[in-house]
């Protein structure tokens, strides 16, 4: 079931379990409970501190993971966690055996103080690079707090219930039986949504920053890096470290790096950061900046950051039709990641917007999963790269329609089809569809800075080659700014001159010798 390399890794972390461990195991005889069985046995001789009891749970093939003498832990797999839930799997063993997950005390606190029972279940399909985050999130929940438990539900082994309660997109989440919310999360939005949030009193003593960098993605982690580096107090504030790059599968064109996954990626990013004194504050979105003694950006929970410089670097995210029906079947058969959500729509017929180089990619992703793919570009060419056009037009499963203006998704209780304006006839088509994938381009994520900084028509906000804003003491870098192109190698650059230009103005400017950019 694994491989030689796998299980050498596996050893190795499992030398870290501090405590007995029971799994317990519910298997039939089909398939998946054969490879599930061999799975846990193969793990159960792998460390003497493991051991296996049959038993039947509410799902099978499911096994729990237990530490021995104690009550249930609360946290079960149903079907096989390899892929991407491996991870997962790993870290389940060791927290619950006793090893204290790597989260902040006030998260801690949170969680443990959540007196109502809750059962979560998470639906997963194992080529979702977003879906652990979710699973590792829920058993973490589950390992500080026994009102609290989580399963987590392979889809691919149970499509009886991913058809009875209408999961068009993973992760999808029940809480005590009631849908609860679906894409990635961490654990701090999925405790907002239970109505657990932060008051902000954590950041109540935070020193004001020689440099804030607002925007954990690949533009903010070069700038914070460049700016520790100097050796000044360097600070990120972000939602989600590594942004958007979370929500890309294959990276191939990061000079150095012949490919690479976006998560991976993004690991790489934060263990980078980690290596220097930069103080992270994840899971906060920035609500105001405002330029006093300080610069001081304001944050949703109402808490203030100073920096004497800041540097945004908040990135961009997906680009919405805005057509009827679009926000009603969002995650019932409307998607936005064909990595995460292709595997739901099997067999079925589906529908790509978009011509650029992200819609044409899904398309051929998709071709290898679904019946059909029609392409849909309103333009009357497609404008993705001439290799990728090809190869698209190449599949006999992928119909391309250009001159195609969206009009509205149809469907009841999820997509049924699409309505299309033909650019060339005048017409109006349908086309009858289970599925639709918007790919469509990026807007910045600058709406918070509306009267403050300038931007251009586009909600881009607009730098000089120091990467300095309007604003005295505020830099942007990355897919936020007016920059010509949205690239991860060109973030990264973008936020290293931003960073420059921050310690440049800090040396210089503090009398006022150099003024902002003029505009």
């Amino acid at each position: 079931m694994l491989d030689n390399q796998i299980k050498a890794q596996l050893q190795q972390y499992l030398t870290m379990l501090e405590g007995d461990l029971v799994l317990k195991v519910s298997a039939g005889d089909d398939k998946v409970s054969k490879d599930l069985l061999e799975l846990v046995t193969e793990i159960e001789k792998m460390s003497p501190r493991i051991a296996l009891e049959h038993t039947i749970l509410e799902r099978t093939p499911s096994f729990s993971v237990n530490k021995k003498g104690e009550a249930d832990s609360g946290i079960a797999f149903a079907g096989l966690p390899l892929g991407h839930e491996f991870t997962s799997l790993v870290l389940a063993l060791l927290q619950v055996s006793g090893r204290a997950p790597k989260v902040d005390e006030s998260v801690i606190k949170r969680v443990q103080a959540i007196k109502e029972p809750i059962q979560f279940e998470s639906f997963v399909s194992l080529t979702c690079h977003n879906c652990p985050d979710v699973v590792q999130a829920l058993n973490i929940m589950a390992v500080l707090n026994p009102n609290i438990s989580h399963v987590m539900v392979e889809g691919g082994a149970f499509q009886h219930e991913v058809t009875e309660r209408d999961i068009m997109a993973v992760p999808t989440v029940f809480a005590n039986g009631k849908n609860f919310a679906g894409g990635r999360m961490d654990i701090d939005d999925i405790l907002n949504l239970i109505g657990s949030k932060s008051d902000g009193s954590e950041f109540e003593n935070v020193e004001p920053f020689d440099v804030l960098v607002v925007g954990g993605g690949p533009a903010g982690a070069a700038a914070a890096i460049y700016s520790a580096r100097k050796g000044i107090r360097t600070g990120i504030v972000a939602e989600r470290f590594g942004g958007q790059v979370n929500d890309t599968l294959s990276i191939e064109n990061i000079i150095g790096t012949s490919a690479t996954e976006g998560p991976k990626f993004v690991s790489s990013l934060e263990s980078h950061v980690a290596d220097y004194a930069v103080d992270v504050m994840k899971s906060q979105r920035a609500a105001k900046i405002e330029k006093k003694d300080f610069v001081e950006v304001t944050l949703e929970n109402g808490a203030v950051l100073k920096g004497k410089t800041v540097i945004l670097s908040t990135g961009a995210r997906y680009r919405q039709l805005g057509v009827p029906g679009e926000q009603e079947f969002k995650n019932k058969g409307v998607a936005y990641c064909p990595h995460c959500d292709g595997p739901i729509f099997k067999g079925k017929n589906i529908a790509v917007v978009g011509g650029g180089n992200s819609g044409v990619e899904a398309a051929i992703d998709l071709a290898g999963i679904v019946n059909h793919v029609t392409l849909m570009q309103g333009a009357s060419e497609l404008t993705a790269d001439k290799v990728l056009q090809e190869r698209v037009r190449s599949l006999k499963n992928v119909t391309v329609i250009t001159d195609a203006f969206t009009k509205e998704i149809t469907g009841t209780n999820k997509v049924d089809g699409l309505t299309y304006l033909d650019n060339v006839s005048g017409e109006e088509r349908h086309i009858e569809l289970e599925g639709l994938f918007v790919q469509i381009g990026l807007l910045p994520n600058t709406e918070f800075l509306q009267g403050a900084i300038t931007m251009n028509a586009h909600g881009e906000i607009i730098v000089d080659k120091h990467g300095a804003t309007n604003m005295l003491g505020v830099f942007a870098a990355g897919d936020c700014t007016d920059a010509a192109y949205k690239q991860i190698i060109i973030s990264m650059g973008s936020g290293a001159t931003a960073a420059l230009g921050a310690f440049d103005y800090m040396i210089r400017n503090t009398s006022g010798e150099r003024e902002s950019l003029n505009v």
